[in-house]
């Protein structure tokens, strides 16, 4: 199964979104024009139908309904998520989810519309004749109720399997020096070490294998990567070409940044089976490898049939040719909320790039934010 697209309205910074999705999608704009919220929209509907989660939880864990409804909705203020999902049967699902709050009492979220397609046809439609009667049943989605979701199970299944990394290295380096509980699902790879430890000895050091070899292309003098436990704590162990026979050996600890940015975006793109929502992954990194990471994406996710999603900000991830437009959405910020468009879609940036120019050089221009000149701190 695959997302076909996903539309929003009133979510956060944008108004009103449509967006195809391919096998890879990167996402520009400007500083907090709405790149991370719109990975969040996905993030969100993971949150409903995973466990232990849920409609309440997934809008409670985001402040409430005002904090995720956009600051333009005008007359139609209901925040509106609708996405189209295919089978590999050629199936075809559309599923629609608008919330609105309650306007007494307790204050919950409610659905004020929840439908699902299947080819055309509809599966349920919200409310029904069992919501009127009851009002409370809009306070869960057919989505997560294993008494309502039988017949498109394979939807919820999809949609609990995206995955969210944005590795932190000094969480992963120094766990002990941030206290208080650990966020669910592990987006900054503070465990990422124990999800490591958890994953069973032959399929750990197979995805180790892999990540080694593309090291030691990307990492002068590194000779090999495995996974070590000292006192029954978990650590990664890189050995690097040296003076002494035996090589030097160093930990996590002690690794670079970018050298455990690099191994915990392998490790996801490896490891996974779902969507990959991955934020800015060329931090840290070298401008020579950033080049090389849509045609890594691409190889690793098209044989495991993944598709990913990338925010960023770098020219260097963009500078390739093999990227179509149609895999880049544009933000652009504005008074009525941030508008979204695919590079494909304006003719400009077509005929940049038919004139030879990279997609990063025929995008970049457009969502650069405006630089006041002349504003100097004294």
């Amino acid at each position: 199964m695959r997302l076909k697209s996903i539309s929003l309205k009133n979510w956060k910074n944008f108004r009103s979104l449509q967006c195809d999705i391919n096998n890879r999608l990167f996402i520009i704009g400007a500083n907090a024009s709405g790149k991370s919220n719109f990975l969040d929209a996905l993030r969100f509907m993971r949150d409903i139908v995973k466990h232990g989660g849920g409609l309440q939880y997934a809008v409670s864990q985001r402040g409430g309904i005002s904090k995720i409804r956009c600051l333009s909705a005008r007359e139609k203020p209901d925040v509106e998520i609708e996405l189209k999902f295919v089978d590999d049967d050629n199936t075809q699902w559309e599923y629609l989810l608008s919330l609105t709050q309650q306007s007494r009492g307790s204050r919950n979220t409610v659905i004020r519309k929840e439908t699902m397609h299947k080819n055309g046809k509809p599966c349920f439609e919200r409310p029904d004749p069992e919501d009127i009667k009851d009002s409370e049943r809009l306070t869960q989605t057919f989505l997560e109720q294993i008494s309502t979701n039988k017949d498109f199970r394979g939807i919820v299944d999809f949609l609990s399997s995206v995955q969210y990394m944005h590795l932190v290295p000094q969480l992963l380096k120094f766990p002990e020096a941030f206290s208080g509980p650990d966020l669910p699902e592990d987006p900054f790879g503070k465990g990422f070490l124990r999800t490591i430890a958890k994953t069973p000895k032959d399929t750990r050091d197979s995805r180790l294998s892999k990540i080694q070899k593309i090291l030691q292309i990307a990492v002068p003098q590194l000779k090999d990567l495995k996974y070590i436990e000292d006192i029954g704590q978990p650590h990664l162990e890189v050995n690097y070409e040296h003076w002494r026979p035996s090589g030097a050996k160093q930990t996590e600890t002690q690794l670079s940044d970018g050298t455990l940015r690099l191994i915990g975006l392998l490790w996801s793109l490896i490891g996974g089976k779902g969507i990959l929502l991955l934020e800015e992954p060329e931090l840290s990194l070298h401008a020579a490898i950033i080049e090389q990471l849509p045609e890594l994406f691409y190889s690793v996710l098209r044989s495991k049939k993944r598709q990913i999603i990338i925010t960023t900000h770098s020219a260097e991830l963009l500078s390739r040719n093999s990227i179509s437009l149609s895999e880049i959405l544009m933000l652009q910020t504005g008074s009525e909320g941030t508008q979204a468009k695919l590079a494909c879609e304006l003719q400009e940036i077509t005929s940049l790039l038919k004139g030879g120019l990279t997609p990063a050089e025929a995008v970049m221009p457009f969502t650069r934010p405006i630089i006041c000149q002349g504003l100097l701190f004294e």
